[in-house]
Formats: structure tokens, C-alpha cells, sequence
């Protein structure tokens, strides 16, 4: 069990540690930015970039979850083991092979993302609303978002392939490396 001494230690300590390599976290946060404002000035580039990235992911998560299984194959669950190694080495080979199709069908499990984030949003603040007062309207204005994000990559296909993984991409960088920033320069001061 943890004591409350215990926990302003350790707070205090990780305080320490941000302060003292603050540097490091506005490098990580400018290159973030500026990768994502990249990611969102040529999107498509960074569609395919992300694409690859994830097959070499798949690949390699395959090829070593392969290695694994067969070295430890007297545990049980060794064929389930096998398939998923498999189906990851063939999901990145495909994406490897044919990332301009990897891109296409991402951005296709991004909308269906979208939407049936949107639609549990919407759900989950409508039944919890007296619980949350006046923050479910947020909540509903979230699901509703996500919900128009959703149709306008979903019908905008094939056509929003060309943008919709970069951007997003882009934006997550961005907001990240913003949030790193902050927190170097509020960790300078203390």
C-alpha cells in the first residue's frame, strides 16, 4: 500500500526529473510539431509514409511472434499463436507491397472508427447526463464531431484516402508535440 509520503516523494521526484532534462522535452515537442505540421502540409505523402511504417510493424510483430511460438511450442494455444503471427506477417507484406491500397482501406477502418466512436459517445452521454451535468453536452457535441468526421471521410472515398490519414496524423503530432512543449516551458520555471 502506498502511503501519502510515498506519493509527494515520488511527485516530487518526477517534478525533478522534468525540470532537470526540460531541454530534451521542447526538442521532442518542436520536432513533433514540426513533423505534423509537415504531416498536414503534404498528407498524402504522410498517408503512405504511416502506412509503411505500420507494415514494417506488422512484419516484424509477426515474424518475432512467429519465432515465439514455435520456440515455446508445447504451451497450449499454439495454433491460435500461429495464426495471429501469420495473419501479421500477411498484413504487413500487403501493406508493404501495396501501401497505396493500405492507405484506401485504413482510411476506411478510420471512418467506420469515427463512426461508431461517435455513435458510443453520443449513447454514453445521453444515458449519463444527470451524473454528468453539464458536461454531457460536451461529451454529445464529441460523439456529434466525430460523427461528421466520419461522413466526410466515408463519402468522400475514395477521394479522402488522399488526406485523411496524413491529416489526422498531422494534427496528433502537432497537439502532441504542443503538449511537450508546454511542459518544458512550464518545468524551465520551477
Amino acid at each position: 500500500m502506498t502511503l501519502p509520503q510515498d506519493i509527494t516523494r515520488l511527485q516530487s521526484e518526477m517534478r525533478s526529473a522534468v525540470h532537470e532534462h526540460w531541454k530534451a522535452f521542447l526538442i521532442e515537442g518542436i520536432l513533433l510539431a514540426v513533423l505534423g505540421l509537415a504531416a498536414m502540409i503534404a498528407p498524402l505523402i504522410a498517408s503512405l509514409a504511416f502506412t509503411i511504417f505500420l507494415g514494417w510493424m506488422f512484419l516484424i510483430s509477426g515474424a518475432a511472434g512467429l519465432a515465439m511460438t514455435f520456440w515455446a511450442r508445447q504451451m497450449p494455444g499454439f495454433w491460435w499463436s500461429l495464426l495471429s503471427a501469420v495473419l501479421a506477417i500477411g498484413a504487413g507484406l500487403i501493406l508493404l507491397t501495396r501501401p497505396a491500397q493500405g492507405v484506401l482501406t485504413l482510411t476506411i477502418v478510420i471512418g467506420a472508427y469515427f463512426l461508431a466512436e461517435g455513435v458510443a459517445t453520443i449513447m454514453y452521454a445521453l444515458e449519463h447526463r444527470r451524473e454528468l451535468s453539464e458536461r454531457w453536452t460536451w461529451m454529445l457535441f464529441s460523439g456529434v464531431l466525430d460523427i461528421l468526421i466520419s461522413a466526410m471521410i466515408i463519402t468522400g472515398l475514395p477521394g479522402s484516402a488522399e488526406w485523411a490519414i496524413g491529416l489526422l496524423v498531422g494534427i496528433n503530432l502537432l497537439f502532441g508535440g504542443a503538449s511537450l512543449i508546454g511542459v518544458a516551458l512550464a518545468a524551465r520555471k520551477t
